[in-house]
């Protein structure tokens, strides 16, 4: 195993952790962001209304892109898996 292909499997592992926890973050981070804009506007200040909504969108996010992220990791763990050569 060359160094080059250690390098390349490490990058593209970063690269699929991105990639599958993108949407799930992003929808979060842009429901954390409307749930605050609504705080802010209406000076209601309660803990839970920050937690609720964005663990039922990461929820539904999951929900969504499930069988996209499968797809992803499998994807590179057989190539992971095919890439590595070592006798066994």
């Amino acid at each position: 195993m060359s160094p080059q292909l250690v390098i390349d499997m490490a990058r593209e592992g970063i690269m699929t952790i991105l990639l599958v926890s993108a949407p799930i973050l992003g929808t979060g981070l842009a429901v954390g962001l409307l749930v605050s804009i609504f705080q802010a506007t209406t000076q209601i200040q309660e803990p839970t209304l920050a937690f609720v909504p964005k663990i039922a969108a990461v929820l539904i996010s999951i929900f969504l892109f499930g069988s996209w992220i499968l797809r992803i990791v499998m994807d590179f763990t057989l190539n992971l898996w095919q890439n590595l050569s070592v006798p066994f």
